[in-house]
């Protein structure tokens, strides 16, 4: 029994078209017009250091908040503002950050006596940080490094992360 492979046209097109896309100089990626020129940080930072410098720059932040929490921002309507995650997009070629953005939730329930029913009121904040323009991500981690990264001053200004948070909460 003799079996024909059948090669869909669609897939030859396919074909074709990833051999026709120009690769950029400075990167292995194929730079496809309207292609996405920033990408999430974790997609961007390459080798054992830089791994580690984000993932450590992120846990701490949430440390640190963690530990001011209840003498700042969880006073009052939400005492249980919970740091989410922290995120920044980078050009994939240049490294300068686009934004970063800090999520957090909270929420406050009441239970209503007659009923037993819980009635929740929840709130969500989108914080971003006051980066100076044209911050590279090795900027940003060279300055956090060896500090507190809530309150160690950002590249190319006299703020913190920290700052960002007071506007935003």
């Amino acid at each position: 029994m003799s079996r024909t492979f059948r090669f869909p046209a669609a897939a030859c097109c396919a074909l074709l078209l990833a051999a026709s896309i120009p690769f950029h100089a400075q990167s292995s990626t194929p730079v496809v017009a309207g292609a996405a020129q920033y990408v999430d940080v974790s997609a961007y930072i390459q080798g054992d250091e830089q791994i580690n410098a984000w993932y450590g720059m992120t846990w701490q932040l949430k440390r640190d908040f963690d530990d001011i929490c209840g003498d700042t921002f969880c006073e009052g309507e939400y005492s249980n503002i919970e740091a989410l995650r922290y995120r920044c997009s980078v050009h994939r070629v240049s490294g300068r950050i686009g934004m970063c953005l800090w999520m957090f939730a909270a929420s406050h329930e009441e239970i209503e006596p007659a009923t037993g029913k819980i009635g929740v009121d929840e709130a969500f904040w989108r914080c971003r940080t006051p980066l100076a323009p044209g911050t590279t991500l090795e900027e940003l981690l060279a300055a956090v490094e060896g500090r507190s990264p809530l309150y160690a001053e950002l590249p190319g200004g006299q703020v913190s992360i920290y700052e960002g948070l007071i506007d935003c909460l």
